[in-house]
């Protein structure tokens, strides 16, 4: 898995928690989808995503030729 799929699925995977979080447990939750969603904004303007230099660190990505070339 490339670094920016696995950006990707954990931006999804987070997205799908926090609505989940919000109808089951407490509407405000919904503050989690904001802060994910913003976040997503901001990294594509500043070519900074705390999520991606933090899986670089682990390993991800590494080792298929692929790796996110702003991190």
């Amino acid at each position: 898995m490339t670094l920016d799929n696995a950006v990707r699925a954990f931006a999804g995977t987070m997205v799908l928690i926090s609505v989940a979080l919000t109808y089951f447990v407490h509407p405000y939750f919904v503050w989690l989808t904001v802060f994910i969603g913003f976040n997503l904004i901001q990294s594509s303007f500043t070519g900074i995503c705390p999520a991606a230099m933090v899986m670089k660190k682990l390993g991800i990505g590494r080792g298929d030729g692929a790796s996110c070339s702003r991190c």
